[in-house]
């Protein structure tokens, strides 16, 4: 399948390199163009000058960036990826559904927008093993059967256009406040003098350990060692959506608010590119 590939991120990056590798006849995009260049040259695939051509040179186009308004900026314009001939557009960033909606009326007529973020962290886009959620039918899916099934270990559809950003943001919140509650939990124990070490291991030990407090272990007991994995900054950003989604919707969202409160503090007090993971040193100095 010709596919082109717009936003070569931590997740990006890797999710194009499982589709080069899966036989997939990929073209390249990124902002910052050495980076598309520098894995061009590794996986022996071509680079597109300018948005509009990655899209006349593809079926179908891949994004994966970071919110709302560099997606508005990549897919609108007249040398935007909606200027090309592509017939297809998955978009599996984090977007807000209104955004999606956006993309749907702005699309060129007779092609397919289909929301269809992800869940999984850096390692999971490594190994193909990311959870897909796309917001559409299972027959309007089968098409694209291929390229999910490169990136991923599982494609739960879900019916309509946006379901997939809306159910990426109720993972993400719940993501997000398991974060906080982690790092709430083990400053409690520390406070006690109970070492971090075995105040991890009783927590994945326990009934409340969820898989990504497993993979992300290493960053809670030592952040400054590891690579940046998931920012402050892009973590407040999703737990903005949610709220304004939730607002929308009119349901409570009593603890995603909290969430994003403290999301905001650490933001402001320098942690924004930090990894999600040093909210456990925010909530430490919060302590003492």
């Amino acid at each position: 399948m010709r596919v082109g590939f717009a936003g070569l991120g931590r997740m990006g990056g890797p999710m194009a390199r499982n589709l080069a590798r899966a036989g997939h006849d990929l073209t390249l995009w990124n902002r910052s163009p050495d980076k598309a260049q520098a894995l061009a040259a590794q996986l022996g695939c071509a680079v597109a000058e300018t948005l509009s051509q990655l899209s006349n040179d593809a079926d179908v186009i891949v994004t994966m960036l970071a919110d709302d308004a560099s997606s508005e900026s990549v897919h609108g314009g007249p040398t935007g990826l909606f200027a090309g001939s592509a017939r297809t557009y998955i978009e599996m960033g984090t977007m807000s559904p209104d955004h999606i909606g956006w993309l749907i009326a702005r699309a060129p007529e007779g092609t397919r927008v289909i929301d269809a973020p992800v869940s999984g962290a850096t390692q999971a886009a490594h190994d193909a093993q990311l959870l897909i959620m796309a917001g559409c039918t299972a027959q309007q899916a089968a098409p694209m059967a291929p390229l999910f099934d490169a990136m991923g270990k599982q494609t739960l559809c879900l019916g309509k256009p946006g379901t997939g950003a809306v159910m990426k943001l109720a993972v993400n919140s719940l993501i997000h406040g398991l974060n906080q509650t982690l790092a709430e939990a083990m400053t409690l124990a520390e406070a006690a003098g109970i070492d971090s070490g075995l105040a991890f291991d009783v927590i994945e030990a326990s009934a409340a350990c969820a898989p990504m407090l497993k993979y992300r272990r290493p960053l809670y007991l030592d952040e400054a060692a590891h690579d940046v994995t998931f920012t402050v900054a892009l973590a407040r950003k999703d737990m903005e959506l949610a709220a304004r989604l939730a607002r929308d919707l009119g349901t409570a969202m009593p603890q995603g608010l909290t969430t994003l409160k403290k999301l905001r503090e650490a933001e402001a007090r320098g942690y924004a590119d930090r990894d999600m993971a040093s909210i456990l040193p925010f909530m430490r100095k919060e302590t003492s």
